[in-house]
C-alpha cells in the first residue's frame, strides 16, 4: 500500500471516528437541554395551576372546568385520588388518554417511551392540611422536539458526509504535494540505475516542507558523496593501472630480451635479474599498500587497547636507529603516555612518518610527544628537503608524490600517507603538515583522550 493511501485513510479513519463521537455528545446534548427545557414549561405550569384558588378547594377537584383554561395541544391533565381513581381529565389524545394511572406520594419527573413516542410526565401531590388527598399530573408529547432532533440527525449525518468527502479530497491532495518530492526522488533513483549517472534532485522553486528540504539536501548530499567517492575510485582505478604497468613493462621488457637474446650475455642478465627482482618487490609493496587501503575501509579494522606510546616509540625509534643508522630523538613526559588504540596500526602510523623522514632527510629526525587534558599530540619533525606549499593539501592523495620525489630512487608508492591519513581518521585524530623546502618537515598528530 502507498504512503498516499496509508495516510489517506489513516486521516479519513480518524476524522469519521471524531465526527461520530462528535454527532453523538451534540445529539444527547440537544436531547438533554430540550428535555431540560420543557420539564421547565412543565414546572412553571404545574405552579400556576397549584396557585389557582379553586385547587385549595378540595370539593372543587373534579370540577371540569377547573383546568380548561391550562390545557394545551399535545397534553394530557388529570386529577387521580389515592385509589387510583381518575377524578378529573383534560385532553385530545387518545394515546394520553389510554397511559395507565400510576399515583405517586412524592414530586415525580421524567421521560417515557409509549407507542414509540417520547412522553416527558410531571405528577405532584396535592395536600389538604398536610395530608395528601390526590395527585396531578400533566403529560406532554415531545412531538416537535423529535422532529426537531430528526432535522437534527439529518443536518449532522450531511455535515459529516461533506466533512468527509471533503477531507478525502483535501487529503488526497495535500499527500501529492508531501509525496512529490519523494516519488522525485524515486524516479531519480531509478533513472540513476537504468542510466548509472549519479543526478540530483532539481526542486524548481517549489516552497516544501522543513523536513521535506531535510530529506530532498540529504539525498542530494548523499548523491555529491557519492559522486565524489566514485570520482576517487576512478581516480584510484587509474592511478593504480598506471603504477602496476610501469613495473610490469619493466619486468615483461626484461624477460623478452633474456629471451631473446640476453641469456648468454651475462652482464645483460644480470643487469635483468637485478631489475626485475626490484620490480617484483616493488610491485608486492604496492600491491601490499592497496590491500592495507581496502581493509582500512571496514569497520572492524582497528582493534583498540590501552598501551603506553612513548615506550612504544621509543622501541620503533630504537629499531629503525639500528637499521638505517639514523639518529632518532623521542622527547616526552617523565611519565609514560598512556592511550587507547589499535597498537599495531598507531605503529604502522609512526613507521610511515618515519620512513618519509629517513628517505627525504640526511640528519637527525625528532619525535616530540605531549599531552592536554583532553588530547595526545605527537610531533615528527626532520630538517630534509621540505615540501613545496602548494604541494601540501595533496600530500595524502593516492599515488600523488611531490615533484623531488618522482624519480623513485626512494622506492614509494605513494599511498604511505593515505595510509597514514586513514589509520589517524579511524582513531578520530587530526594530521597537518608544516614544511619549507630546504628547512625540513614538520607532521603533527593530535588524537583525543579516551578512558576506554
Amino acid at each position: 500500500m502507498t504512503l498516499r493511501r496509508r495516510f489517506t485513510l489513516f486521516t479519513i479513519f480518524w476524522l469519521i471516528f471524531i465526527l461520530i463521537l462528535f454527532n453523538i455528545f451534540v445529539y444527547f446534548f440537544v436531547i438533554k437541554i430540550t428535555t431540560r427545557s420543557e420539564e421547565t414549561v412543565l414546572d412553571n405550569k404545574l405552579a400556576i395551576i397549584l396557585d389557582n384558588k379553586r385547587m385549595q378547594e378540595i370539593n372543587s377537584l373534579d370540577d371540569p372546568d377547573l383546568l380548561t383554561e391550562f390545557y394545551n395541544i399535545n397534553e394530557m391533565i388529570r386529577i387521580i385520588t389515592p385509589n387510583g381513581q381518575v377524578i378529573n381529565q383534560l385532553g385530545g389524545d387518545e394515546e394520553l388518554l389510554a397511559l395507565p394511572t400510576d399515583y405517586r406520594l412524592t414530586h415525580n419527573t421524567g421521560v417515557n417511551s409509549y407507542a414509540g413516542k417520547r412522553v416527558l410526565y410531571l405528577k405532584e401531590p396535592i395536600y389538604d392540611e398536610m395530608k395528601v388527598v390526590a395527585m396531578i399530573e400533566i403529560v406532554r408529547k415531545l412531538n416537535v422536539l423529535d422532529s426537531y432532533l430528526q432535522v437534527l440527525v439529518g443536518a449532522l449525518a450531511v455535515t459529516s458526509m461533506g466533512a468527509v468527502l471533503f477531507a478525502i479530497f483535501g487529503t488526497f491532495w495535500f499527500t501529492s504535494r508531501l509525496t512529490a518530492p519523494i516519488q522525485h526522488m524515486v524516479q531519480t533513483m531509478r533513472e540513476i540505475d537504468r542510466s548509472g549517472k549519479l543526478r540530483q534532485i532539481d526542486l524548481g522553486g517549489r516552497e516544501e516542507s522543513a523536513e521535506l528540504q531535510q530529506l530532498v539536501r540529504a539525498f542530494n548530499q548523499m548523491i555529491d558523496r557519492l559522486d565524489r567517492t566514485f570520482e576517487k575510485q576512478k581516480r584510484f582505478v587509474a592511478d593504480a593501472s598506471h603504477e602496476l604497468k610501469t613495473p610490469l613493462t619493466v619486468i615483461s621488457s626484461y624477460a623478452n630480451m633474456l629471451k631473446r637474446w640476453g641469456r648468454d650475455d651475462e652482464k645483460v642478465r644480470d643487469e635483468a635479474v637485478l631489475a626485475i627482482s626490484n620490480e617484483a618487490i616493488r610491485l608486492q609493496n604496492l600491491t601490499k599498500s592497496m590491500l592495507m587501503l581496502a581493509e582500512a575501509e571496514q569497520e572492524d579494522w582497528l582493534k583498540l587497547e590501552r598501551f603506553d606510546i612513548v615506550k612504544m616509540i621509543d622501541e620503533l625509534a630504537r629499531m629503525m636507529h639500528t637499521t638505517f643508522h639514523r639518529t632518532i630523538r623521542v622527547h616526552s613526559e617523565p611519565v609514560g603516555v598512556m592511550m587507547n588504540a589499535d597498537k599495531d596500526k598507531i605503529r604502522q602510523l609512526m613507521v610511515i612518518l618515519l620512513d618519509n623522514a629517513i628517505k627525504y632527510s640526511k640528519e637527525s629526525i625528532d619525535i616530540h610527544i605531549t599531552t592536554t587534558k583532553n588530547a595526545i599530540r605527537i610531533d615528527v619533525e626532520d630538517k630534509g628537503i621540505g615540501i613545496p606549499e602548494q604541494e601540501i593539501p595533496h600530500l595524502f592523495e593516492r599515488f600523488y608524490r611531490v615533484d623531488g620525489a618522482r624519480a623513485r630512487t626512494t622506492g614509494g608508492v605513494g599511498l604511505g600517507l593515505s595510509i597514514a591519513k586513514r589509520i589517524v581518521e579511524l582513531h578520530d585524530g587530526n594530521i597537518d603538515v608544516f614544511s619549507k623546502p630546504n628547512q625540513g618537515t614538520a607532521i603533527a598528530l593530535q588524537f583525543p583522550k579516551k578512558n576506554h
